[in-house]
């Protein structure tokens, strides 16, 4: 179960018009669920960085990469079986 919190944010006037704009537009329900979703994607946005940041990190470790060989090696009869049936649709 998703739970919710009120909170106060300053934002620019235009940009509250904007997203008055973008409701009669029904793009969004209301103001509050187009700030929501834009949050959400830029957290999303930001997590994508985390990630290409932490997987630059990690390429440049031999034991990770070692295990990633590894484990790709294992598995390379499956994927060329999935990758086989995936073209049969």
């Amino acid at each position: 179960m998703s739970t919710s919190k009120n909170v106060t944010f300053h934002l620019p006037q235009e940009l509250i018009e904007k997203y008055k704009f973008y409701v009669k537009q029904n793009f969004f329900p209301s103001v509050n669920a187009g700030v929501k979703e834009a949050l959400e994607m830029y957290s999303k946005k930001i997590e994508k960085e985390i990630l290409k940041q932490e997987m630059s990190k990690a390429v440049k470790d031999p034991l990770f990469m070692e295990d990633l060989i590894e484990s790709m090696k294992a598995f390379e009869d499956a994927d060329k079986e999935s990758a086989k049936e995936n073209t049969e649709w």
